[in-house]
């Protein structure tokens, strides 16, 4: 199993601090979550069948013609591999390492391209995937160009598999729009933007037939009954869903600034932010040894990534800790 964020158990014990001592900064969620409502008693008593103003919600959240609710979009990455007789597969790098790491699994012959190689890798591949905006960097790409890859790679039968996890506080890069077209698949998340990562609920946009052998592949009752009553609830609420936008907007800039003042040049998004740093273990641990749990990445996005903190003190705390390492490696 791959290593991802969010491990506080681990954290806890390795540093032996209490679990509601950390800053937890290490999975770019949104920490002001959606308040999440009540639900229907027979929610936990009743088969979850798919209730069908779940996804009429989504569509109209991400712009999409038809999606399929999934249990968070790791089940869709896991499970698309298995879709397609042995290809050839392109995953950009650095990213999202479940992509690579599955595709690789099901026989497919697989490669890691960077970024800016991905335009003259597109005639020797199959299918290529990428995430947009980019986790951990935020690199990002234009929608027209994504929507040229996609109608090549659908004419000869191949995907583009864009994963938007983080693409709420970006809406203007979607390509959900278009996931109905053949070869075009858009992968969506309620866990970042919403910050309700425990709800395990995310969405596939793509072209009919696919959908239906996704959705078979996947089985019945793939997303709890309360999961699909919170998440129709937070894709509806207009109202909070532009707050939060602004307020998200507002906190990117400060944690870039933060950064800046602390000689940190970062790229990102409005949620976290990310850099190549030249001692991203030692930096790693120093924030450790201060309660505070950031993302260290070891290798191909060797660097850093940290998130927004929930609080004033967490504000304080994180500018403390950059303040000092900042002294300490002068």
């Amino acid at each position: 199993m791959l290593e991802h964020g969010g491990n506080l158990r681990a954290a806890s014990i390795r540093f032996n601090r209490p679990p509601d001592d950390w800053l937890d900064l290490s999975t770019g969620l949104n920490p002001t979550w959606y308040p999440a409502p009540q639900v229907a008693g027979n929610a936990w008593h009743r088969l979850p069948e798919t209730d069908p103003e779940l996804a009429r919600a989504a569509s109209a959240f991400y712009g999409a013609p038809r999606m399929l609710a999934v249990a968070g979009t790791q089940a869709a990455i896991q499970a698309l591999p298995q879709l397609r007789a042995p290809s050839r597969v392109v995953v950009a790098a650095p990213s999202y390492a479940e992509h690579a790491h599955h595709w690789a699994r099901h026989g497919h012959s697989m490669r890691e391209v960077q970024y800016d190689a991905l335009d003259a890798a597109l005639p020797e591949c199959d299918v290529l995937v990428l995430c947009n905006p980019n986790n951990p960097t935020g690199a990002t790409v234009a929608p027209e160009r994504l929507l040229d890859w996609a109608a090549q790679l659908g004419q000869r039968g191949g995907w583009l598999v864009v994963d938007e996890a983080f693409g709420d506080t970006a809406p203007q890069l979607s390509v959900a729009a278009h996931s109905d077209r053949p070869g075009l698949i858009v992968l969506r998340s309620v866990g970042k933007f919403f910050g309700l990562a425990g709800v395990r609920m995310g969405f596939v946009g793509a072209h009919a037939p696919l959908l239906a052998q996704l959705a078979d592949l996947l089985g019945p009752w793939m997303v709890s009954g309360p999961a699909q009553q919170v998440s129709t609830a937070a894709l509806r609420d207009g109202a909070w869903q532009a707050a939060m936008r602004a307020r998200l907007a507002a906190e990117g800039t400060r944690l870039r600034a933060l950064l800046a003042a602390n000689g940190i040049a970062s790229s990102g998004t409005d949620l976290f932010q990310w850099w190549p740093e030249a001692q991203p273990e030692a930096f790693w641990q120093h924030m450790a040894e201060r309660g505070i749990w950031v993302r260290l990445f070891p290798n191909a996005a060797r660097g850093i990534r940290l998130g927004l903190p929930l609080d004033e003190e967490g504000w304080r705390r994180l500018a403390l800790a950059l303040e000092e390492w900042k002294l300490g490696s002068r």
